[in-house]
């Protein structure tokens, strides 16, 4: 599991550094292939993603409580939220809240049909930002996590991705064949982690620029990934209690402040009006944006902006999800969907609206601040230059660099637990804390930061795109098995629970599979 990826993306990174050129010239053209090929298959499987989980959370199904009737949770539901939104947005709302919003006033498509700067164009963006920041995303994580958390906890199936899809593919998903699955997904997690963690570095880089004048180049670029490499790996050490549980908690209250302060600071009755008009425009346009009918097909805007996103995430879905699965033991499945789905996507929703909103009717008010700072220093610029027409400019900067430092060491922190887990043996000497985890650990970390770095300081926001589809790819196979593992398990588990709570079965215990599973989970 560990070999496969490590060699594939090594060696990625030495053709990088010693012949860049003909190296982004191979992953572009990685990329215009799969964004040709792939694009409708992207598009369809993050809807079908939203129609099953819909599917499961109104089924039977969805009373079942993850571990079995007696399980207990492992954390409160306010620390299960904090842990799962901050895992789940790692850089992207802090990065993309204000850039994409211009990107889309200034340059809507020809299929949205309206003009460039103006309330139409508006509607779009945010709309458009629905799309990409709320229940579509959280879908895509939400299969594949609930999936493995209900074939690991109540049938007692290996701490893998390979352990759930073991119940659809039998002994092809198991061996050397489990193996595989578990290398892939370990490739598309660090193409994903790396592309998140570029955007982060190019966020805080450019805060840095702002508030010190420090010159936002490849040397402060390569500080800024080393020292967030080092205060994940650290938090990682210290355990989920010690080290992510703290720091999510902290997230999560900076995210709520910074949101109450812009909103209330800014034009806040049309923050309102405009968030309003979008979320209508999303429900209204949900199914043909979803499967990109009509002239959406096939056109450069979807394929640049929401199979971007959709692949983005689908790089990170299958490792996140055995971390998200795991801190689930203990809630049914609906509660799961309710905190892994529902809130963090209303969470997406409310920082769209609050950051978009205001970038838009700012960026009108100012006669184009931001869109001027979008074209002369890059989307990393906007949010700053969002932040200078606020009260308190220097402080809300230094907050804002400081909360999207441990936005990303809190994301990475989860994720190399997952990592870590897939990659050591079961009889590893010390398991999770000792000397092996520890180098695993700190090799990942090194690893990631060192593709994040050689992309955002040659390529910038371009060699974030590619890194994401080339790791959502991967991951978008694997968002399909999950889905089928999820209807076999929907299909089969009343027949057995209501086998297994027949009275004539001695000791049975109704909402576990089967005596067999039970025996393997003790």
């Amino acid at each position: 599991m560990f070999w496969p990826p490590v060699a594939l993306l090594l060696l990625a990174l030495v053709f990088s550094l010693a012949d860049f050129d003909n190296f982004h010239a191979a992953v572009t053209a990685a990329n215009g292939w799969i964004l040709s090929r792939f694009d409708w298959l992207f598009s369809l499987a993050s809807f079908a993603a939203v129609v099953l989980l819909a599917w499961v959370g109104m089924s039977s199904l969805g009373a079942v409580r993850i571990g079995g009737p007696t399980a207990k949770p492992i954390l409160s539901r306010w620390n299960w939220f904090a842990i799962t939104l901050c895992t789940t947005i790692a850089t992207g709302i802090l990065f993309w809240g204000t850039a994409e919003s211009m990107f889309h006033v200034n340059s809507p498509p020809d299929f949205a049909g309206v003009e460039a700067r103006s309330e139409g164009a508006a509607r779009f963006a945010l709309s458009s930002m629905f799309m990409h920041w709320t229940i579509t995303p959280y879908a895509i994580y939400s299969v594949p996590a609930l999936a493995f958390a209900l074939a690991h906890y109540n049938l007692g199936r290996p701490y893998s991705l390979s352990g759930p899809l073991s119940l659809v593919f039998g002994r092809a998903a198991t061996g050397r064949g489990g193996a595989i699955i578990d290398a892939v997904g370990l490739y598309a997690l660090v193409a994903g982690v790396a592309a998140s963690l570029g955007a982060g570095v190019m966020t805080v880089a450019g805060g840095l620029h702002t508030v010190a004048g420090w010159y936002d180049g490849a040397l402060m670029r390569l500080g800024v990934t080393i020292a967030i490499v080092v205060f994940f790996v650290a938090s990682s050490v210290s355990g989920i209690q010690r080290g992510i549980k703290v720091l999510s908690d902290i997230n999560v209250k900076f995210f709520f402040a910074l949101c109450a302060f812009v909103f209330l600071a800014g034009p806040s009755l049309a923050i309102l009006s405009l968030g309003g008009d979008a979320l209508v425009e999303y429900v209204v346009e949900f199914l043909p944006r979803s499967l990109s009918f009509g002239e959406r097909a096939g056109d450069q805007w979807t394929r640049d902006w929401t199979v971007f996103y959709f692949a983005n995430w689908l790089a990170w879905a299958p490792i996140t999800a055995l971390f998200l699965g795991r801190i689930a033991v203990g809630y049914t499945v609906r509660e799961f969907l309710l905190f892994n789905l529902a809130a963090p996507a209303a969470f997406g929703a409310l920082w769209m609206t609050v950051f978009g909103g205001t970038a838009i009717e700012i960026d009108v008010a100012t006669g184009g601040a931001l869109t001027a700072a979008l074209n002369s220093d890059g989307p990393e610029a906007v949010i700053y230059a969002l932040f200078q027409t606020l009260p308190l400019t220097g402080f809300i900067i230094v907050a804002f660099v400081a909360v999207t430092f441990i936005s990303f060491v809190t994301a990475m922190d989860s994720n190399t637990h997952s990592i870590t887990s897939v990659c050591l043996k079961p009889d590893a000497p010390g398991g999770q804390y000792g000397t092996s985890a520890l180098v695993v650990k700190v090799f990942w970390g090194v690893l990631v930061g060192a593709i994040a770095w050689v992309m955002t300081s040659t390529t910038g926001i371009a060699g974030v795109r590619m890194l994401s589809n080339l790791g959502g790819l991967p991951g978008l196979f694997i968002l399909i098995a999950m889905g089928a593992v999820l209807i076999a398990l929907r299909a089969a588990w009343f027949d057995e629970v209501k086998a297994a709570s027949q009275p004539a079965i001695a000791g049975a215990e109704p909402g576990r599979i089967s005596a067999k599973a039970e025996a393997r989970q003790d």
